[in-house]
């Protein structure tokens, strides 16, 4: 039998994700939208579950992607600039929505990114992803432990991010709340949510455990890509 306890806390999660799908019913058009997900939601089972990935994307992402545009409605000029010049040059967008823009402008970059380089097998890289980890981050053993850690050591909610310049030089970074390195002009290679609603309805508070986890889905070839266009100079978000 269910506790009165459990009852409560199904509660609390049902309200909390009914809250969300407000900004995604009432969403306003503009310039951006909500590409749906490159794979099934359950592609990331059992690492991550098909619930989290919905609920995350269809509700969470959405809500990013409705208040931008809903900022955006306010200020043509703003509206008409690619989401990565928008971000590299928050100073020049209006004070009014200068907030709204850097949260939500943020978390929509933030999050195509991250929905690009899952759904694979995990393993390891090889190629010039390969070949620029070991140069730069110490191998690839090294690397997912520092990524890890510190992605554990994000206090509260953010990323952690891999930078890749356009000679290709990585760096590893991490970001509080919806911040990314397009802010200060760079690209991201590749990074990791560690938000809890990324990761609460399977591993609660074991955010060690999932960023652990997550290795298993990355999609390898994907981020090889993304590491070309990188250095093509062709790389947005």
């Amino acid at each position: 039998m269910l506790s009165r306890r459990h009852l409560l806390t199904g509660a609390t999660l049902l309200a909390a994700s009914a809250a969300i799908p407000r900004a995604w019913a009432q969403a306003p058009t503009g310039p951006f939208k909500l590409d749906p997900l490159p794979y099934a939601p359950s592609k990331n089972e059992p690492h991550i579950d098909a619930q989290t990935m919905e609920i995350h994307h269809d509700k969470h992402h959405a809500a990013y992607v409705n208040n931008l545009n809903a900022a955006l409605a306010q200020n043509a000029e703003a509206a008409r600039m690619p989401l990565q010049d928008m971000l590299a040059n928050l100073s020049k967008v209006p004070e009014s929505i200068r907030t709204a823009v850097r949260n939500n402008g943020g978390g929509h970059a933030n999050h195509t990114m991250f929905w690009q380089i899952m759904g694979g097998q995990g393993g390891e890289p090889a190629g010039d992803v390969k070949a620029a980890i070991d140069r730069d981050l110490g191998g690839f053993q090294k690397f997912q432990t520092d990524f890890n850690t510190a992605g554990e050591k994000q206090f509260g909610s953010g990323w952690v991010f891999v930078t890749v310049s356009r000679d290709g030089k990585l760096a590893l970074t991490t970001r509080p709340n919806q911040d990314t390195p397009l802010m200060d002009g760079q690209r991201v290679l590749m990074g990791n949510d560690v938000w809890e609603h990324a990761y609460y309805l399977k591993y609660q508070n074991r955010r060690p455990e999932y960023l652990k986890a997550w290795w298993n889905v990355l999609d390898w070839n994907r981020i090889g890509e993304r590491y070309a266009a990188a250095k093509a100079g062709t790389l947005t978000i």
